[in-house]
C-alpha cells in the first residue's frame, strides 16, 4: 500500500533515526487511533508514553519514553520526524485540577510545539470544539466564532489557552495546524474515556438522558481528518472535525438499541439536572475527588453543543461514516475486550 505520508528519505536535525510521525498520547482515544492509521497506510511512527502500555501491543511501531514535562527527551522523541501529532492532554469536566491541566494541556503543548519547531516538523495540535465558542443565536459555530457560551472550567480554559501557545510557536516559525474534533466514539477506547456514556447507557443507566444536544463522530474519521490535516491544512488555521448533530434523547436511544437495553424514558426535566449539578459539587467538598455529576458537566450537557465542519470537508476532503455504524462498532469493540457485556449474559449473572 502506498503510504498516505511522504516517508522520510534523511536524518532530520539533531537526529540519526527519521520516522515519518511522532505521536504523543498514543495510549488515548485519538492517538491510539493515528497510531494504527498511519500503521496501517505504511508510515512510520513512533509513539511518546510514559510507560509500557497494552493499547500498543502488536504493533509494529516505535516508542520513545518521556512525560510532558520532560522538555529534553520530547526533544529527542520528536527529533527526526516529519510530522508531529499532539493528541496528548488531560480531560476532566469539573471545576477541580486547574494547576494540573495548565501543566499538562499547556506547558506540556509548550514543549511538543517548541521541540517540533526545533525539529523542524509539522505539527497537528488536536484540541477540542471546547476551545471555541458557541453562538447565542443557536448556529453552529465555527472557527472564527469567539470564546464563550461555554463554562469557565479548567479543561475549557487550559484547551483555549493550549492553542494560544501553538499560536505563538507558529510566530517563531512553527508549522502547525490545529484541529478541533466534537464528541468522539470508536474502538480502541482503552480508558475508557469518551466511550463511557454509551458504557453507561449499555449497563442500563440511561433512563433520562440530558437536555442538551451534541455533535457525536467516529473517533476513527477524527483520525483520518488528522491526516489529512497533515498534508492538506493550511499553517495556522483551525479545522473543526464534526459530525452529526443530535439531541443526548436520540443518541442514547441508538446506544441502548445497540446494547439491548431498554430505551430511555426522556429527557431529565432542567431543574432537576442542575440541582443534581450542585449536589455532585457539595458532596465533592466531603470526597477526595471531584464527582462525574458536577455543576461543570451538568452545564455542559444542557448545551446545544453544535459546530460546523464545513472548512475541513472542503479544505481536508474530512467526511464521516453513519452514527448507527460507529455505535455499533464501538458496542463491539467494548465486547470483545471485556469493558461490556452482552445482554444475554447480564440476565444470566442476574438469575
Amino acid at each position: 500500500m502506498t503510504p498516505y505520508l511522504a516517508p522520510t528519505s534523511g536524518p532530520g536535525p539533531n537526529s540519526s533515526q527519521t520516522v515519518d510521525c511522532v505521536v504523543t498520547g498514543a495510549t488515548g482515544l485519538v492517538g491510539n487511533n493515528v497510531v494504527r492509521l498511519l500503521a496501517q497506510r505504511g508510515n512510520s511512527v513512533r509513539a511518546v508514553v510514559r510507560s509500557a502500555d497494552r493499547s500498543l501491543d502488536g504493533l509494529h511501531i516505535q516508542t520513545a519514553r518521556a512525560s510532558l514535562d520532560d522538555e529534553r527527551g520530547l526533544q529527542a522523541a520528536i527529533d527526526g520526524a516529519s510530522f508531529v501529532v499532539h493528541s496528548a492532554a488531560l480531560v476532566h469536566c469539573g471545576w477541580r485540577h486547574r494547576d494540573e491541566m495548565h501543566a499538562v494541556n499547556v506547558e506540556g503543548t509548550r514543549l511538543v510545539a517548541r521541540a517540533t519547531r526545533r525539529a523542524g516538523a509539522r505539527l497537528v495540535h488536536v484540541s477540542s470544539v471546547d476551545a471555541v465558542g458557541l453562538r447565542p443565536d443557536g448556529i453552529p459555530a465555527d472557527e472564527e466564532t469567539p470564546p464563550g457560551g461555554m463554562p469557565e472550567c479548567p479543561y475549557v480554559v487550559t484547551k483555549r489557552e493550549a492553542e494560544d501557545v501553538v499560536r505563538r510557536e507558529i510566530d517563531r516559525g512553527l508549522d502547525a495546524v490545529i484541529v478541533n474534533p466534537v464528541y468522539m466514539i470508536g474502538p480502541w477506547d482503552w480508558k475508557p474515556s469518551s466511550g463511557r456514556m454509551l458504557l453507561e447507557v449499555g449497563a442500563g443507566k440511561g433512563l433520562f438522558a440530558p437536555p442538551g444536544a451534541n455533535d457525536f463522530v467516529d473517533v476513527r474519521d477524527v483520525a483520518a481528518g488528522i491526516l489529512s490535516a497533515m498534508q492538506k491544512g493550511r499553517t495556522g488555521r483551525r479545522y473543526i472535525l464534526g459530525g452529526h448533530t443530535l439531541s443526548y434523547l436520540d443518541a442514547w436511544r441508538i446506544f441502548a438499541r445497540t446494547a439491548g437495553r431498554m430505551q430511555p424514558l426522556g429527557i431529565a426535566p432542567r431543574p432537576i439536572v442542575r440541582t443534581a449539578g450542585w449536589v455532585g459539587d457539595l458532596a465533592s467538598v466531603f470526597s477526595r475527588r471531584e464527582l462525574p455529576v458536577n455543576s461543570a458537566a451538568v452545564s455542559m450537557s444542557m448545551l446545544s453543543h453544535n459546530f460546523s465542519c464545513a472548512r475541513a470537508q472542503a479544505e481536508l476532503g474530512y467526511a464521516y461514516r453513519s452514527f448507527e455504524s460507529t455505535v455499533s462498532d464501538a458496542w463491539n469493540w467494548f465486547l470483545d475486550h471485556g469493558f461490556a457485556r452482552p445482554m444475554r449474559e447480564r440476565t444470566a449473572l442476574a438469575r
